[in-house]
C-alpha cells in the first residue's frame, strides 16, 4: 500500500484523474478552463487488498486540517487523512479489513450531559462500514465504542478495528463514517466519509469488467466562514446552504466517448438532503441498491438517493456534448460530463448475478412510526426526535405512572427490538412528522427486502439498508437477518435527528 503524504493528496488529484480517465481530456480541459469553478476529474486515492494475502492493514488519521477544495477555497473541517473523501478501500470476500484509527483532534472541552440526545463530544467518534454484512460487536462494526483523543488522560494512541468479510459478502459500493452518538452529523458534515469497494462476482460480468470503474462520492458541507460549525443549537447549520462536493470538487469534469460504457459508483454520503439525480441527455442504467446487484440493469431517467443511499449505475455515452449531473434543490451541477473522442461500440449487460427479491411469509409483524415534536424542550435543542410503535422506549419513569419527555428517543441501555436469525419478520415503517418531511430508514448489519411504499405493492421489490420513508407516507420490508449476533442500531439517516433521539438499538439473537 503506497500512503501519500495528508496535503500531497489533494494536490495530486487532478494529476492522478488523468491517468486514470484517459489522455483523451481536450474537451474537458476546454471546459475547465472555461470555468473557473471545474476541474478534471478526481478520484480518491485507493487502498486495496495486496494479490498475495487476504488482508487490508491500513490507518486512518483524523484531525482538523485546512485545505484547498476546487470550486470552494480554503476550508477547515475534521477529515480522514486530510481529504474529502477519505482513501477508498478495495477488499474481497474472505478479506480481513485492519484499520489503526488514529484521533488527532484536540480534547472535547464541554463535559458530559445529562441528555444522551444533545449533540455533544465532536471530537469522539468510532467507525460504522455502512451497509456491510459483518460482525457488530467487538472491534468488528461497533459503533458503540468511542475513540477518544489521543490527548485525553488515559486515551489509546490508537483505537483498532478488525472487520472479518464474509465469503458470502456480496460484491458492490458501501462506505464508511463515524457514528459516535451526539457527534456524527457534525463530523459527516464536515466530509468524514470514504467509500468500501467489495469485489466479486458482478465485476466478472464481461461488459462491466470492461467498463471504466468510478467512483462518484457525493458529499454535502455546510460550511460558514469556511469552517463546518459544530452542532451546539438546534439551528447551528439553519440558514447555511450545503456545499455538494463530487470526490472533494465542485462540479467536475469527467469525460466519456461516444458509445463508452462506464460503471459510476455512487455514493450519498450527505447528512442532510436526499438526491433525486438526472443525467441530461443520458439514461441512467442501474445494476445495484445498496451494494445488492440487480437481477438485470434498470434503465431509468431520474435516480433518487436518500442521505446514507448508494447505487451503482452504467452510463453509456451519447452524442458528443456538455451534459450535467443535476438533483432536485439545488441551483448547481454536482458534476459535468464531456461526451468527445472517437465513438465506441460498448454493450450492455442483460442479465446479472443479483439476488432474489422474494422472501416467505412472515412469522412477526412490527409497525413503527419517525415522528418528531417541535419545540417541547427548553434550552438549545428545543425538538424532540422519537421512533415509536412497537418497541419505542418508554417513559424513564414508567413504572411511576408518570408521563416524562425521555420516551421514544433514543436510550442507551435499551433494547427496543431482538430480531431471531433466520426468521423472517415483515415491518412497516411511517414517516409522521410535519415539519422534517426526510426520515431515512436505515438498518445496521442487514439488508432488508422493500415491498411495498404507501400500501402498493412494487412490481420488483428492491434489497436497500436505507430507504426514503415518503412524507406522511410508509415503507413496509421483510427482513431476513442472517449469521451475526449482537447489539447493532436502526435509526434516520437525517443524522442530524439520529444524534437527538431518532435511533433504536436492535438485538440479534439466535
Amino acid at each position: 500500500m503506497t500512503t501519500l503524504p495528508r496535503r500531497g493528496v489533494l494536490k495530486s488529484l487532478p494529476l492522478a484523474a488523468g491517468a486514470v480517465i484517459t489522455a483523451s481530456t481536450t474537451a474537458a480541459q476546454a471546459v475547465s478552463r472555461r470555468h473557473d469553478d471545474r476541474t478534471a476529474f478526481p478520484q480518491p486515492e485507493t487502498r486495496r487488498t495486496p494479490p498475495w494475502t487476504n488482508s487490508l492493514t491500513t490507518q486512518l488519521t483524523v484531525g482538523f486540517g485546512e485545505q484547498v477544495l476546487p470550486g470552494v477555497g480554503i476550508i477547515r473541517t475534521r477529515t480522514y487523512e486530510g481529504a474529502v473523501p477519505g482513501p477508498t478501500l478495495r477488499v474481497r470476500p474472505g478479506d480481513d479489513l485492519r484499520i489503526t484509527h488514529i484521533n488527532a483532534l484536540p480534547p472535547d472541552t464541554a463535559g458530559p450531559h445529562h441528555d444522551i440526545n444533545v449533540p455533544h463530544r465532536f471530537n469522539t467518534f468510532n467507525l460504522h462500514t455502512h451497509g456491510m454484512h459483518v460482525d457488530p460487536t467487538g472491534d468488528a462494526d461497533n459503533v458503540f465504542r468511542s475513540f477518544e483523543p489521543a490527548g485525553v488522560p488515559g486515551a489509546a494512541t490508537g483505537h483498532r478495528s478488525s472487520i472479518t468479510v464474509p465469503a458470502g459478502h456480496p460484491a458492490g459500493t458501501f462506505w464508511y463514517h463515524p457514528h459516535h452518538h451526539g457527534s456524527t452529523a457534525t463530523q459527516l458534515l464536515g466530509g468524514m466519509a470514504g467509500v468500501i469497494v467489495v469485489e466479486g462476482d458482478i465485476d466478472e460480468v464481461p461488459e462491466i469488467a470492461a467498463a471504466r470503474d468510478i467512483v462518484v462520492c457525493v458529499n454535502e458541507l455546510r460550511l460558514d466562514g469556511g469552517r463546518v460549525p459544530d452542532l451546539t443549537w438546534e439551528g447551528a447549520f439553519e440558514g447555511l446552504a450545503s456545499t455538494f462536493l463530487v470526490n472533494g470538487a465542485k462540479n467536475p469534469v469527467l469525460t466519456i466517448a461516444p458509445g463508452e460504457v462506464q460503471r459510476w459508483r455512487i455514493v450519498h454520503a450527505g447528512a442532510l438532503t436526499p438526491l433525486s439525480l438526472r443525467l441530461d441527455g443520458h439514461r441512467m442504467h442501474q445494476i445495484a441498491q445498496d451494494g445488492i446487484t440487480f437481477m438485470a440493469p434498470v434503465a431509468s431517467s431520474t435516480l433518487g438517493l436518500p442521505m446514507g443511499g448508494r447505487a451503482d449505475v452504467l452510463v453509456r455515452g451519447g452524442e458528443p456534448g456538455t451534459y450535467e449531473l443535476i438533483t432536485d434543490g439545488v441551483d448547481r451541477p454536482l458534476m459535468t460530463l464531456v461526451v468527445t473522442g472517437p465513438a465506441r461500440d460498448m454493450p450492455l449487460p442483460a442479465d446479472l448475478p443479483g439476488r432474489p427479491t422474494s422472501l416467505p411469509a412472515p412469522a412477526r409483524i412490527r409497525n413503527v412510526a419517525f415522528r418528531n415534536y417541535s419545540n417541547v424542550f427548553s434550552g438549545d435543542f428545543r425538538n424532540a426526535y422519537r421512533i415509536l410503535g412497537d418497541g419505542e422506549t418508554p417513559h424513564a419513569d414508567a413504572s411511576a405512572g408518570r408521563r416524562d419527555l425521555s420516551w421514544g428517543r433514543f436510550a442507551p441501555d435499551h433494547v427496543n427490538h431482538r430480531i431471531r436469525l433466520g426468521e423472517v419478520e415483515e415491518w412497516t415503517v411511517a414517516n409522521d412528522s410535519h415539519s422534517h418531511p426526510h426520515h431515512p430508514f436505515h438498518l445496521h448489519t442487514n439488508h432488508f427486502l422493500v415491498t411495498a411504499v404507501n400500501g402498493r405493492p412494487l412490481a420488483t421489490p428492491v434489497w436497500h439498508d436505507t430507504a426514503s420513508i415518503p412524507p406522511r407516507g410508509t415503507i413496509t420490508f421483510r427482513l431476513r437477518a442472517e449469521d451475526f449476533v449482537g447489539r447493532s442500531l436502526l435509526h434516520c439517516h437525517q443524522v442530524q435527528h439520529g444524534d437527538e433521539g431518532m435511533m433504536q438499538i436492535i438485538e440479534y439473537v439466535r
